[in-house]
């Protein structure tokens, strides 16, 4: 098809780096285990010591005959890539046998399909809580990157631990889509080399497979994505076996993503360095730019102007902040853009004359008229009602989970539940959104959200906010500053019109121009700046 024939020109050699064009690119899948994390290997020798078990058992006295589980081999060929069952039969029947299926809850054991299978987890999972996950930094930069050019992420696997796995790694909200085992299980969803993952995870998206490119690692991952006419099958060979992914489909094949260059023809997509100058000690550098303009301030609220905390009530402003924003409100506009709720967010703030945008821009409040939210979500607050009551009603047996309704969302944070319960969870809000297909499931710090399935985000209430209140003219430099990831849409839509600054405390791809390293420098930048506009140093 048209969009396959296009990823072979758009994936070109360039040195020692793949360059991949991705003006008609609206989306990219990532396989899990592998690619995004450093489980291949834990799950390939769970698989040996779980199978080697089996093999011994069942060649009793022979056991010079045994030909055990290889780790590389019979793994590649046989179990990854696929769910917990298959595996075991495609493996099973490499060596001429077979068991009986047994049933999900059967106890772990070697006497049937899910026996083994749930052996297998169980070792899985006593591993994951002794020595945590840890994720590929090159495949974390590589997601940054794409998702700071507003392409959208999915992540996909056959493993039901997915959630755990990314809950463990800490980069749950890096993801818009999740489809796992568990997903695969509800819906039906054939294993690989079926397609059928990957094309659930590509409709939840929103987008067509000829505009997404999935990555993989997995032979049968390989397979399912050429088999969904997806516009480039990008393979990650970690052990130097680029040519056996190339030989199953994969249009390149890189032994990491580090090696790959997104290539860029618009002059509004800006992916800036890793490594950014801060906003403090290049201040001189930012009074220039405004160059006689006024500032027009706005910032995000959990990690911009507080740090993150356990649970959303403990995050206080601090008086020290909150005299930096008054001083720095006398003299410009300044505004709150929070996924918080409006009243939430007002409250904690405390201050007249700001602009408070809360849930994401639903709702919007500030010291002249302006839309108090956003008319076409009117609509979902019947349905946000049931949600919520459903979701309380589900998750209240959950020790340590907590559900904030917004006016326009839900938001259920898991930060004091105990990691082995987040699955639990997940599952609670999957199955209430499965319902009500009015809502879109998205992903914060910790927390899980219900939000109404509309295109919108900070970047559009800003824009929005900017024109209502005629700040979008060239006598103003508006500035956002934010510290997540769902700030990366603001940060784009300031790109040639204004100046975004990221708060982090390691550096990432983005579309940010400054950065700050923490809250207090946050205060610090808003003092400098209140001092150059005029305002009184408190």
């Amino acid at each position: 098809m048209a969009g396959k024939e296009k990823s072979y020109n758009d994936a070109e050699s360039q040195g020692n780096k793949i360059g991949i064009e991705v003006k008609n690119i609206d989306a990219v899948i990532f396989d899990l285990d592998g690619v995004i994390t450093k489980t291949a290997s834990v799950h390939a020798a769970v698989w040996k010591n779980t199978f080697d078990r089996f093999l011994t058992r069942k060649a009793g006295e022979k056991t010079a005959t045994i030909r055990l589980f290889d780790i590389v081999r019979d793994y590649k060929l046989y179990v990854d890539g696929k769910t917990r069952e298959d595996g075991i039969r495609s493996f099973l029947q490499s060596r001429g046998m077979s068991l009986p299926e047994g049933n999900p809850d059967e106890r772990p054991g070697l006497d049937s399909i899910h026996a083994i299978g749930n052996m297998k987890n169980r070792l899985f999972l006593q591993i994951l809580s002794e020595d945590g996950v840890e994720p590929y930094p090159t495949t974390l930069d590589f997601v940054r990157q794409v998702k700071t050019l507003g392409i959208k992420t999915a992540v996909i696997s056959a493993s039901r631990n997915c959630a755990l796995i990314l809950e463990r790694a800490g980069i749950p909200e890096l993801f818009d889509v999740r489809v796992d085992g568990v997903d695969a299980a509800k819906l039906g969803l054939s294993g690989k080399p079926a397609p059928d993952i990957f094309l659930e995870a590509n409709r939840q998206l929103g987008v067509d497979p000829s505009r997404t490119i999935v990555v993989e690692d997995a032979v049968a991952g390989i397979a399912a994505a050429r088999a969904g006419g997806f516009a480039l099958v990008v393979g990650v060979s970690r052990k130097g076996e680029k040519q056996v992914l190339l030989s199953h489909g994969a249009h390149v094949a890189v032994d990491d993503l580090s090696e790959i260059e997104i290539k860029i023809n618009d002059t509004n997509a800006v992916v800036r360095p890793k490594e950014l100058p801060s906003a403090i000690d290049n201040f001189m550098q930012i009074e220039k730019g405004l160059n006689g303009r006024r500032p027009a301030v706005f910032l995000d609220y959990d990690g911009t102007l507080t740090p993150i905390v356990e649970t959303p009530d403990k995050a206080v402003l601090g008086e020290s902040m909150r005299s930096a924003l008054l001083a720095l409100n006398r003299s410009c506009v300044v505004g709150i853009i929070s996924g918080r709720g409006l009243a939430d967010i007002r409250c904690l703030v405390g201050i007249e004359g700001l602009i408070y945008a809360g849930s994401n821009g639903f709702e919007i409040a500030g010291p002249v008229h302006l839309q108090p939210e956003n008319s076409e979500a009117l609509a979902f607050l019947p349905i946000i009602d049931k949600a919520e009551q459903e979701i309380r009603d589900k998750i209240s047996p959950i020790e340590g989970s907590l559900v904030e309704r917004k006016k326009f969302g839900i938001a259920i944070h898991y930060r004091l539940v105990d990691p082995g319960r987040v699955p639990a969870v997940e599952a609670a809000v999957d199955e209430v959104a499965s319902k009500y297909g009015e809502l879109r499931k998205a992903y914060g710090n910790k927390v899980f959200e219900l939000q109404p399935a509309m295109d919108w985000h900070k970047g559009k209430a800003l824009q929005f906010v900017l024109k209502a209140m005629k700040l979008d003219d060239d006598e103003i430099l508006p500035f956002y500053i934010g510290d997540d990831v769902t700030d990366e849409d603001a940060f784009r839509a300031l790109i040639n019109k204004g100046c975004g600054i990221v708060v982090w405390d390691r550096p990432f791809p983005t579309a940010a121009r400054y950065c700050l390293k923490s809250c207090e420098e946050v205060r610090r930048f808003i003092l400098l700046l209140a001092e150059h506009v005029g305002g009184v140093h408190e």
